[in-house]
Parts: C-alpha cells; sequence; structure tokens
C-alpha cells in the first residue's frame, strides 16, 4: 500500500539542477524519486519497476525547442506501459504542443520553472488518476476470471468477452439442449462453423458425431448422391453402396454451411426430407428414417432472398427454429486482444518463434480497420506477420499490407511536420501497392533507390 501521497515518481531530464531541484521538492510527498538524465534508459526503467508518476521532459539537448525528442520518449512510455501517467515538462507554453501531447497519450504538462505548489497539486491529481486507473483495471480483470470461469466449460471453442458475443453464449446456453433447428447467420469469417459446433459440444447428441456438410461445394448432379447416399450401380461411378452424410449424422449433429447457395430445386428435394424425417438412397426404392439435430449456416440475406423468389419461405422456416446472428470482428473490436493473442500464441508454436506480442500502436490500428475478412483476416494477418517479423514486438509497420479498399478517410496534415507526412505517405503508397517497391516508387515520383533511402530514414 502506498504511504506517502505521490506514491513512486520517475523524473527524467537532462538537465541536473533540475533533477535535483526536483528530487528537493518530491521527496518530502512521495515514498520515492528516482531521477535520471538519459532517456535511452526509460525501457530498463520501466521493465524493472512501476512508478505512479513520470515526469518528462520535453526538449533534450539534442533537439531544444521543438520537443520532438520528448514526444519519441513518450511514444516509448506509452508503449512499454499504456496505463502509465506521464507529465510533460516543458519551458514553453505552446497550446498547440500541449495538445499534441495529450493526444499522444500524456496526462498534463507543466512549464519549466514550475511554482512548487501547483506542481504538487498537479502531481496528486495525476496519482489520484493513475489510482482511478488501476481500480478500472482491477475491476475489468475480475469481471474478465468470472466471464472465463463461466464460460471455460461450455464455450472453450470460441473467444471473445465483448457484449455482442455475450449475447450468442446467452442463446446457445438456452437452445443447446433442445433438438431445436438453429440458423446461424453471419460474413464470412466470422466462425459459424466454430458456432456450431459449441453447439453440438453442449447438445444432449454430444457423444454422437458432428457431420460438417460445405452446400457451396456441392455440385448440381451430386447433391442426392452425397446427402442421401446411394446404392451400387445407380450411376456410372457408383462402384459400391454408400450412406449420405444424413445417414452418417444419425443420433448426432448435421452441419449443412453455405446453405443459401442452393438452388430452389436442391432447396425442394431438402425440404421433402427435413419435413418427411427419411431419406432414400439414389438407386434404392427403401426409404431409411433419420434421426438428427439440423444447424444451418449462411452468409446471404436469406430473407431478401426469400422476397426476390430465390430462397423458399417454407424451407427457411424449417431451418430457422432459432436464428443466432454472429456480430462481425468490426462489430466485436473489445475481443481483438484476446483474439490476437490467441493467434500469436498459435503461430509462434506452430513455426518454432520466440513468443511475440501486440504493440498497443498495432492494436490501435486494428480497432480502426475495417476487417472485411473478419476473423480469417485477423488470423492469416498475424500468421504472416509472426513468419516476417524478426522482432518480439509485432508493430503497425508488419500490417501494411491491412488497408480499406475504399479508404475514403481524409488524414489533415497540418497536424503533422514535414518528416511525418513523408513518412505517412510512403506507408501509404506501399500498402497500396503491396509491399512492390517499385510501384510504390513511381505512384510517389521516386526512384526505387531513393524510396529505399527514405525507407532506412524512417524505420520502415
Amino acid at each position: 500500500m502506498m504511504g506517502k501521497p505521490l506514491g513512486k515518481i520517475l523524473v527524467i531530464d537532462d538537465n541536473e539542477d533540475v533533477l535535483l531541484a526536483a528530487k528537493l521538492l518530491l521527496k518530502k510527498h512521495a515514498d520515492l524519486v528516482q531521477i535520471e538524465s538519459n532517456p535511452k534508459k526509460i525501457p530498463f526503467l520501466l521493465n524493472n519497476d512501476t512508478y505512479d508518476v513520470i515526469l518528462l521532459d520535453m526538449n533534450f539537448s539534442k533537439d531544444i525547442t521543438s520537443g520532438k525528442e520528448g514526444f519519441h520518449w513518450l511514444e516509448q512510455i506509452m508503449e512499454i506501459n499504456p496505463e502509465a501517467v506521464v507529465i510533460l515538462i516543458t519551458a514553453f507554453g505552446d497550446v498547440e504542443m500541449a495538445v499534441k501531447a495529450l493526444r499522444s497519450g500524456a496526462t498534463d504538462f507543466v512549464l519549466k520553472p514550475w511554482q512548487n505548489e501547483k506542481l504538487i497539486a498537479t502531481l496528486t491529481t495525476a496519482v489520484k488518476l493513475k489510482q482511478a486507473k488501476d481500480e478500472v483495471n482491477t475491476l475489468k480483470m475480475e469481471k474478465n476470471k468470472l466471464t472465463s470461469e463461466l464460460n471455460q466449460s461450455h464455450f472453450k471453442e470460441i473467444i471473445g468477452k465483448s457484449a455482442s458475443m455475450m449475447e450468442v453464449f446467452n442463446i446457445i446456453s438456452k437452445v443447446a439442449e433442445t433438438d431445436a433447428n438453429i440458423l446461424i447467420l453471419g460474413e464470412n469469417g466470422t466462425g459459424k462453423e466454430v458456432i456450431a459446433r459449441a453447439i453440438h459440444n453442449q447438445s444432449l447428441r454430444k457423444d454422437n458425431v458432428f457431420i460438417n456438410v460445405d452446400m457451396g461445394t456441392i455440385t448440381e448432379s451430386l447433391f442426392e448422391s452425397e446427402l442421401f447416399g446411394h446404392k451400387k450401380g445407380a450411376f456410372t461411378d457408383a462402384k459400391e453402396d454408400r450412406a449420405g452424410r444424413f445417414e452418417v449424422a444419425n443420433s448426432g449433429t448435421l452441419f449443412l454451411d453455405e446453405i443459401g447457395n442452393l438452388s430452389l430445386s436442391l432447396q425442394a428435394k431438402l425440404l421433402t426430407v427435413l419435413q418427411r424425417r427419411e431419406i432414400t438412397r439414389v438407386g434404392a426404392n427403401k426409404s431409411i428414417p433419420i434421426d438428427i439435430r439440423l444447424v444451418c449456416a449462411t452468409n446471404m440475406p436469406l430473407y431478401e432472398m426469400v422476397e426476390g423468389n430465390e430462397f423458399r419461405q417454407d424451407l427457411l422456416y424449417r431451418i430457422n427454429t432459432v436464428e443466432i446472428r454472429l456480430p462481425s470482428l468490426r462489430e466485436r473490436t473489445d475481443d481483438l486482444q484476446e483474439l490476437s493473442s490467441h493467434f500469436i500464441d498459435m503461430y509462434c508454436k506452430k513455426y518454432r518463434k520466440n513468443r511475440k506480442r501486440l504493440a498497443s500502436s498495432t492494436l490501435k490500428k486494428f480497432e480502426k480497420y475495417h476487417w472485411p475478412g473478419n476473423i480469417r483476416e485477423l488470423q492469416h494477418a498475424l500468421e504472416r506477420a509472426i513468419i516476417m517479423s524478426e522482432e518480439e514486438l509485432l508493430l503497425p509497420s508488419d500490417f501494411l499490407f491491412l488497408v480499406e479498399k475504399n479508404d475514403s478517410e481524409e488524414v489533415d496534415f497540418s497536424e503533422y511536420d514535414l518528416d511525418t507526412v513523408e513518412k505517412m505517405m510512403i506507408q501509404k503508397a506501399i500498402s497500396k501497392h503491396s509491399g512492390n517497391i517499385s510501384k510504390a516508387a513511381k505512384s510517389l515520383g521516386l526512384t526505387r533507390a531513393s524510396l529505399y533511402r527514405r525507407l532506412e530514414k524512417h524505420g520502415l
């Protein structure tokens, strides 16, 4: 438990007089005042101790007035600890610089030479903010732990604690043990099969088979043979009796994925089987009773298709006793960190890489991205980054290939200096041309050699 009001403070300034003055003033109010004149030691200090407040100088000797170096170290601090409370010290009362600092993650700023009472008040407020942040994080951790324990036995295969996924879990819990037909709706890559398996694993049929059929890959001519089976000699390639998917799934769950791809004639055949609860193998006369739990899924707008006479309304009523709509990844950004950690662990193990982690700035990039391919796109993006990156930290530059196809977002370049604008334009060009340096250079009006020099300059 913290003793003195200001707890542990780290002061970073290349002016020894400022450091000494800060230590003399603050040691009466703090448990520890750590002073450091070399900002390059920031990573070491933060990785080896925790501070309630960090006082950071904006202007070091290499760059006396612009605050550029101070912003660099502010970014480094936020990268190491996004929850850090940082107060900037500057001798220049520039409002624009202060606003930029706050946008970059700083909590407040003070002017040199400071007034002792004002500095103490600013630090006291900052410490209270840190305590509030810690309390919120503790509550979040406790909530996540309870949620994980609640879902651990039932939803092991599903990652997510967002409100939209909790609603999905709620529906699954209510319907899983019934034999109600389920229709899962959602965009490509949202995990429809994972949800179907979760329903099966919580059902009374969990000890029997789960059979997955991708309706989009079955041709019109093979539909009946694949689903209902055939007798030997029923057609040219029928060299032996074969059970169809309905028979194989008997007593278990049959998952018909991409059901919206069926033609009207095949929809009629499927409806007949579901109504009669029996199938007849191709080339046979005897019907076989079936006992299955039916789960269907599609990314297509079935209700609009019904209105356009592209999907049978009676079949829709038959397959959707209960409907589950899966949220897109952009609707559940709260789950991005947990999903990313899962895939990072999986691919680090698969490719025998040292454990990697996602930088906070990369997570922010993920949260702003549209994810048209949803979880599947996130999975592939992380797999590619883990293969290509040599660093422990996965940075936004490792995901330059994630670009919107219709990016209409405008950037207000007046907020940035020339170097920053140049770097952003280079990143945008490389993203647009999928990493092709020649095309990116041409679009920027540069030679390949010039672009390579700028890439090295900006650390890209």
